[in-house]
C-alpha cells in the first residue's frame, strides 16, 4: 500500500514515517506540512490536494491539527482517498456528518482518538465495569503542547461509559511539560474504588495501531470511530 503522511514532520507524524518505512508491505510516498520541507528522506508537499495528484497514495495518514483536521479531510474526500485519522477533536456532531457523507458517497475513514492498543482495551474495560459502579471520574495526562482538552480518549471513553450506563462522566485535563499521554478511569462504590489506567511512555505505543489502521482500511465501510471496531469486530 502506497501511504501519504500528512503533518509528517510533527512528533507523531515522524514516528508514524518511520513505522510506515520499516513496515515491508507499506510504502512511504510522501509527506505533507505547511512549510513543505523537513528532515525526511521523503518527497514532501505544503499542499495536500498537489501531494495527492502527485504521489497517488492508496491511502493518507492525518496527524495535523483540530483546526485543520476537517479541511484535509475534504481535500481527501473530493478525490475518493481514504484516511487514518489521528487527529483529534472533531465534534460528535462533524463525527455523524462525516459518516452520513461517507455512506452516500463510498469513502472510507478509520478516525481513532487513540492508537495505543492498551489504551483501547483501558476504554472497553472501563465500559464494562460502569455497569457495577455507581460514580465514575476520569483523569487524562498530557504534554502541555497538547491543543485540545479534554483529550479526544477521555471523551471516548466518556462515551463509552454512557452507552453502557446513563450517568454523569467527570473529565479532568491535566497539561504538563514531561507527559506523554496517560489516562485512569476511577469507578467507586461504597467502600471501594476501582482504577482502569493506561500510559503511553512514548509515541511508539501507538505505531501497531496505526499499522492495523492503513492495513485494514480497503476492508472497512464508510467512517469508522474508534480502534476497538477494528480490534474487536468482523468489519
Amino acid at each position: 500500500m502506497r501511504v501519504l503522511v500528512n503533518g509528517a514532520t510533527g512528533k507523531m507524524g515522524q514516528e508514524v514515517c518511520k513505522a510506515i518505512q520499516n513496515a515491508p508491505n507499506l510504502t512511504l510516498v510522501g509527506g505533507v506540512n505547511s512549510s513543505g520541507k523537513g528532515p525526511l528522506d521523503v518527497e514532501m508537499f505544503s499542499d495536500l490536494g498537489q501531494a495527492l495528484d502527485v504521489t497517488r497514495p492508496d491511502v493518507v495518514v492525518d496527524f495535523t491539527t483540530p483546526q485543520i483536521v476537517e479541511s484535509n479531510m475534504e481535500i481527501c474526500f473530493a478525490k475518493n482517498v481514504p484516511m487514518v485519522i489521528g487527529t483529534t477533536g472533531l465534534s460528535a456532531e462533524a463525527l455523524e456528518k462525516w459518516k452520513t457523507r461517507a455512506a452516500q458517497s463510498g469513502w472510507r475513514a478509520v478516525i481513532a482518538p487513540n492508537f495505543a492498543i492498551g489504551a483501547v482495551l483501558m476504554m472497553k474495560y472501563a465500559q464494562e465495569a460502569a455497569v457495577f459502579f455507581d460514580k465514575v471520574e476520569i483523569i487524562e495526562y498530557h504534554h502541555d503542547r497538547k491543543l485540545d482538552a479534554p483529550s479526544g480518549t477521555a471523551l471516548r471513553t466518556k462515551q463509552l461509559i454512557q452507552e453502557a450506563r446513563d450517568m454523569s462522566v467527570p473529565i479532568h485535563s491535566v497539561r504538563l511539560p514531561g507527559l506523554v499521554a496517560h489516562q485512569e478511569v476511577i469507578l467507586g462504590l461504597p467502600g471501594q474504588t476501582l482504577t482502569i489506567r493506561h500510559d503511553s511512555n512514548n509515541r511508539e505505543s501507538f505505531m501497531p495501531g496505526v499499522l492495523l489502521a492503513i492495513e485494514r482500511i480497503p476492508e472497512i465501510k464508510g467512517v469508522v470511530v474508534g480502534l476497538e471496531h477494528i480490534l474487536f469486530t468482523d468489519i
